[in-house]
């Protein structure tokens, strides 16, 4: 009779609930090792496909344009999606917003876009190349963000090296 005034009021269906989401939270939840391994592998691919798209490009063929915009931007997507293995793919877009990662991040997002639009349809080399190296330049940026005091350290760097 217990069991069933529950069902009526709603308990026993939220217990349910919560059982089912921490199931499958406790089932989609790697051990630290396998985080690593999926980080590594993905942070490997990533710049194995960027690399090949910028060998692709030193190839003369017409279509090597837009191989190299598109393997060279998928393999940064790849590589920087690595980091979901480490943190979760909620934690990554909280961190990817934060105050201090938005504009790094809004960068990096632009020229991915921009990278392919220049390829892809515009058709302009000399575009292409210089989006990607502001797509690397964003990703470094973005990457070394996670770094306690490492944009400070490159600043300050600059500075000394252009004052």
């Amino acid at each position: 009779m217990d069991k069933l005034k529950k069902v009526l009021r709603g308990e026993e269906e939220q217990q349910d609930e919560q059982s089912i989401i921490t199931d499958v939270y406790n089932a989609s939840s790697l051990s630290w090792s396998t985080r690593i391994k999926g980080f590594i592998a993905c942070f490997v691919i990533g710049c194995s496909l960027s690399i090949l798209g910028s060998f692709l490009l030193f190839i003369p063929s017409s279509h090597n344009l837009r191989t190299f915009a598109v393997l060279y931007c998928f393999g940064t997507v790849i590589a920087l999606s690595g980091t979901l293995f480490l943190m979760g793919p909620i934690n990554q877009l909280k961190n990817m917003f934060k105050e201090k990662r938005i504009i790094a991040t809004l960068i990096m997002i632009a020229m991915i876009a921009l990278t392919l639009m220049s390829a892809l349809w515009w058709e302009i080399t000399i575009l292409a190349i210089l989006f990607c190296f502001l797509q690397f330049l964003a990703s470094l940026w973005y990457s070394i963000s996670y770094i306690p005091y490492a944009r400070d350290g490159v600043k300050k760097c600059c500075e000394g090296c252009f004052a």
